[in-house]
């Protein structure tokens, strides 16, 4: 198990993100780190106890995604998430789901900020993930997210037993765009939750 605080802790952040598992993305030539997946108890009150060690205000949301695949079968889930950048690196605080134990599974018994998964930014999460199941890495979850005109296809790769955590293929799409989501976006609507008092949307 590896906690975010231990990565924060060391002396070059993102040079400790960019070296984790390193030999297996040189194995597979993915793409560099773009996100860290963390599993926490609570999502706000991760997300205020990071904002008071300085990272940017996290965007939050909650909802169900549009599909959730997991080995296979189809499920319905609900969670909630929140999202935020340090220094290059897009945080994203995750709460067990309701309908499946998938991010659960990596709970800290002493309520600590567990890191589940690494993801990449790739232009087509099927062919990516398709690709590393050839090789024998898995699909374990398959799903897409959607927040109005915004859609989120990822792809979770079973790489526990390799890497001690997930990895994930993510694509964020606007129409026909793809696009990477701005730091000062999400920072914006971070900020403008904390304004408003209400630290969670529907989507």
């Amino acid at each position: 198990m590896l906690l975010f605080d231990d990565l924060l802790k060391t002396a070059d952040f993102r040079a400790t993100v960019n070296g984790l598992a390193r030999a297996f993305r040189d194995r597979h030539t993915l793409p560099p780190i773009h996100q860290l997946g963390l599993v926490v108890p609570d999502v706000e009150r991760a997300a205020s106890a990071l904002e008071e060690q300085g990272i940017a205000p996290f965007f939050i949301a909650g909802g169900a995604p549009v599909l959730w695949r997991e080995r296979g079968g189809e499920r319905r889930v609900r969670g909630r998430m929140g999202l935020a950048y340090y220094r290059g690196i897009e945080l994203e605080l995750l709460e067990p789901l309701a309908g499946s134990d998938f991010y659960n599974q990596a709970l800290d018994s002493q309520g600590g900020i567990v890191l589940h998964h690494i993801g990449v930014l790739v232009r087509d999460v099927d062919a990516w993930a398709e690709g590393l199941a050839a090789a024998g890495v898995p699909v374990w979850v398959r799903g897409c997210l959607k927040m109005g005109p915004v859609n989120v296809d990822f792809a979770y790769m079973d790489t526990v037993g390799v890497l001690g955590y997930v990895f994930e293929f993510i694509c964020w799409r606007m129409g026909g765009w793809r696009f990477r989501p701005p730091p000062r976006l999400l920072r914006g609507a971070g900020w403008l939750e904390k304004w408003s008092g209400r630290r969670s949307i529907s989507v």
